[in-house]
């Protein structure tokens, strides 16, 4: 078995196999159809290219509707497994509440009550149970105010129905509202400002195929440890990587270097050349000199 060599000596073949790409969504197709796009796309393109390995999936992370645009990170291959990273981060998004009536001179502070922990129930329309669940909103912010239109920044915990804490804000400022248009500027640990279009990505893949230019394709597509950067890491020796393929755990000996953090905690595991290992939950103490340290969720070799 090899293990993956150091994120930044991959080929652009390998990228494809193990990378991310922070797409800007446009409106309209759903985020579904632009992930099944972009696995085709680059399905064929290694296909054309003679590689020995393709892609099978493309995932994204965090849906968004047909007609909100913004921050969709798409996983390319083996990166589909850490789909699980993205619930540990936190969102941003730029959103127009549309009142139904005119804007009350205090809705600045009315909107500022909505910071800290808020209960919602996910709507009728959701993919998950319709139970009443708590949710953190960071910060909340009015950006803008006319008329009957407030434009608002969200910064909440991933799973917070916008929509519905839209809803809920107007029934506070008394007039009633509505989300109006809603754009994500951030999904941990991408945001806005590393964004790429999908006709971006198409065109790279061209440049890749028919003028064997990797460049292009090696600025919009990063490794799948781009992902991972606000999650805890555990540095573990190559040895110990080769059993945790095999489905064995982390354990103590094999481990070399560990952040500090709570047991129970989603920790990433990396070779010392920076390659991806695995994703699992800290259940030991890195510094002992014998026991299971990491309890395994997702293997990445």
């Amino acid at each position: 078995m090899t293990l993956r060599g150091p994120p930044e000596d991959r080929t652009p073949a390998e990228l494809l196999r193990f990378g991310v790409v922070n797409l800007d969504k446009p409106p309209g197709p759903s985020s579904h159809q632009v992930s099944g796009w972009i696995r085709d796309a680059v399905s064929e393109t290694l296909d054309a290219r003679g590689a020995d390995v393709g892609i099978d999936r493309a995932a994204h992370a965090g849906t968004l509707d047909p007609k909100v645009t913004g921050c969709l990170p798409i996983m390319l291959g083996d990166a589909t497994r850490l789909a699980q990273a993205f619930l540990e981060g936190e969102k941003e998004y730029v959103a127009v509440l549309e009142c139904h009536g005119p804007v009350p001179a205090d809705a600045e502070s009315v909107v500022a009550e909505f910071e800290g922990p808020i209960y919602q129930k996910p709507p009728r329309k959701s993919a998950v149970s319709r139970r009443l669940r708590v949710r953190e909103i960071h910060a909340l912010e009015v950006l803008e105010a006319e008329d009957r239109r407030l434009l608002l920044r969200i910064r909440c915990e991933s799973g917070t129905y916008v929509r519905k804490l839209c809803h809920d804000l107007g029934l506070a400022l008394g007039t009633g509202a509505h989300m109006g248009h809603l754009r994500r500027t951030a999904t941990e640990p991408f945001d806005d400002s590393t964004l790429h279009g999908a006709y971006d990505l198409l065109d790279a893949l061209a440049f890749w195929l028919e003028d064997d230019d990797p460049d292009p394709l090696t600025e919009i597509v990063e490794p799948g440890e781009r992902i991972l950067e606000h999650v805890p890491s555990v540095t573990i020796a190559e040895s110990a990587a080769r059993e945790v393929a095999n489905g064995a755990p982390v354990y103590a000996p094999g481990v070399l270097e560990a952040d500090d953090v709570e047991r129970g905690s989603l920790v990433a595991c990396y070779t010392p050349n920076g390659a991806a290992v695995c994703l699992g939950n800290l259940v030991g103490d890195p510094e002992a000199e014998e026991g299971a340290v990491v309890d395994l969720q997702r293997v990445l070799i």
